[in-house]
């Protein structure tokens, strides 16, 4: 009966083949939701290694960060393109799961967020979470957990309203559309710990820097910075 199992699971594999998201080729046995090329040969950052990385740079002077890190380099037609739409628009929220763990692996190897107590992921606004149905930055948040000594924490940096995309906007305007967006609730509960907070790419980092200037209003509070990707 197991044999048989196994010859209908490689026939349906056949007949409807499970495709990596980021290169578009089959998946063969052992391979889960990316193929083994993709998850080697992805366009890498290693801002693990750098503190003081390019993605780091853009909040100096503005928002007091411990730590900023990115996975990937996002190029517009590349194969991390492909896979953050996949993750964002198609339904695939398990792509946030196995990005976490790659991103959680190299985290963990850092002093820094050894330290961190709580991964907080940039909210959605109500509207935008009901249309999409999952954060993909929680998915994210919820792999960097797996490998981090951390609890992902969902309920005390709140969106308090929608805003407009920031596709094709300049940064002085992103930064102006993200103004009084969030809010943190509870601050007790983030005083005195370091927070991780999580973002699926990052470009000017008017988003996170709206979200970190809330979050450092909460007394003692630590704050690092992780995106899966960064969009130069």
């Amino acid at each position: 009966m197991k044999l048989l199992g196994g010859y209908l699971a490689d026939f349906i594999a056949l007949l409807f083949p499970e495709l990596c998201p980021a290169c578009n080729t089959s998946l063969v046995a052992g391979e889960h939701v990316i193929c083994s090329d993709c998850r080697y040969n992805l366009p890498f950052t290693n801002f693990h290694t750098q503190p003081g990385n390019i993605v780091a740079q853009q909040f100096y002077g503005k928002i007091n960060v411990e730590y900023v890190y990115a996975l990937y380099f996002f190029n517009k037609g590349g194969k991390v393109q492909n896979l953050m739409h996949h993750f964002k628009y198609n339904g695939m929220k398990q792509i946030g799961n196995v990005l976490g763990n790659i991103a959680g692996s190299q985290l963990k190897q850092n002093p820094i967020i050894d330290t961190v107590d709580y991964i907080i992921p940039v909210p959605l606004h109500k509207k935008r979470l009901q249309e999409r149905g999952y954060n993909q930055s929680a998915c994210f948040a919820d792999g960097l957990a797996e490998k981090l000594n951390a609890t992902v924490e969902l309920n005390t940096l709140i969106r308090k309203k929608a805003t407009a995309t920031q596709t094709h906007k300049s940064r002085f305007a992103r930064f102006e559309n993200m103004q009084e967006v969030f809010a943190v609730d509870k601050p007790e509960q983030l005083a005195g710990k370091h927070v991780l907070l999580v973002d699926d790419i990052v470009t000017t980092g008017s988003t996170l820097e709206a979200c970190g200037i809330e979050l450092l209003k909460v007394p003692g509070l630590k704050l690092s910075i992780a995106t899966i990707a960064y969009a130069e």
